[in-house]
């Protein structure tokens, strides 16, 4: 039995891998897989993966993809989720700010560099055509840590995915004014190159079994009370996010998505042009 540990936001997207441990369809081929939660969102998950405290991660394409071609020893090994993440714009609940207009020049709270909140943030100053390097954030760790920064005015922006930040509109710790859209899938599986070399089939038959397991979900009649339970979400919302959200059952890769990224990243000098050079060869070996 190898036992491996895995890392991903402890967030309804990751249903399948916590079914999947839980009804030890792993542990069938010899796979002892390890969860751990990542609250801090795909930069812990980066910094996980160099310090060898995970040994894969489901993280946000964008981030992933920007840590790989800047030196991080990982593989891409499929697309997780190929529908595109919404991501919620949230503002301090008794500001004057009514709209995303309002954000310009404004602080944005994100959970860490590179990560989603970071790199989405430039993607909507890039939609709004506003000059990208006047951005300001304030590094707060995790949803938590938004939060918090909002309620005290040390940012008044904050970006993650809109469900998970729903219940804390209803208490009023933030205010949604609108989502901003990711042009490309959502969530890939890395694994670092050391692991992957040594156990490329188990890895393979990891993401098959996963990719299984979230195909099985959908005709479970009782899936959205499931979630709604987990996750603490209201049904009608799961129901809009089942309907917004599409795993990658069959485990097809995208090339032409992660061109789209990296092409995104060199446009945003998120990246160099020599980091974005042979992103193929980089991002999957």
């Amino acid at each position: 039995m190898v036992g491996l540990k895995v890392g991903g936001v402890p967030e309804h997207f990751n249903l399948p891998w916590r079914l999947a441990i839980e009804d030890g369809k792993f542990r069938e081929f010899g796979l002892n897989l390890h969860w751990a939660d990542m609250g801090g969102g795909t930069g812990q998950m980066i910094r996980g993966l160099e310090t060898k405290s995970i040994d894969i991660a489901v993280l946000l394409t964008e981030g992933c993809t920007k840590a790989i071609l800047q030196g991080l020893d990982a593989t891409i090994v499929q697309v997780y989720v190929t529908s595109p993440l919404h991501w919620g714009v949230h503002v301090p609940y008794t500001s004057d700010i009514q709209s995303i207009e309002d954000l310009k020049d404004k602080t944005y709270a994100i959970s860490r560099e590179g990560s989603g909140s970071h790199l989405m943030s430039y993607v909507l100053s890039h939609q709004q055509g506003w000059p990208t390097d006047n951005l300001k954030f304030n590094v707060v760790g995790d949803i938590y840590g938004g939060l918090w920064a909002l309620e005290n005015n040390e940012a008044q922006a904050f970006l993650w995915e809109k469900y998970t930040t729903y219940p804390f509109t209803e208490q009023k710790k933030c205010r949604y004014v609108e989502e901003v859209v990711t042009p490309w899938p959502c969530f890939v599986i890395a694994v670092r190159n050391e692991v992957l070399a040594e156990h490329k089939d188990l890895i393979d038959k990891m993401c098959l079994a996963v990719n299984k397991r979230a195909g099985e979900m959908l005709t479970d009649p009782n899936i959205i009370d499931i979630i709604s339970w987990r996750y603490n979400l209201r049904s009608s919302h799961v129901q809009n996010w089942l309907n917004e959200t599409v795993w990658n059952y069959d485990g097809i890769e995208y090339p032409l998505a992660f061109n789209k990224v990296a092409n995104y990243l060199k446009m945003l000098n998120l990246i160099s042009e020599e980091e974005g050079e042979d992103w193929r060869e980089k991002l999957f070996k």
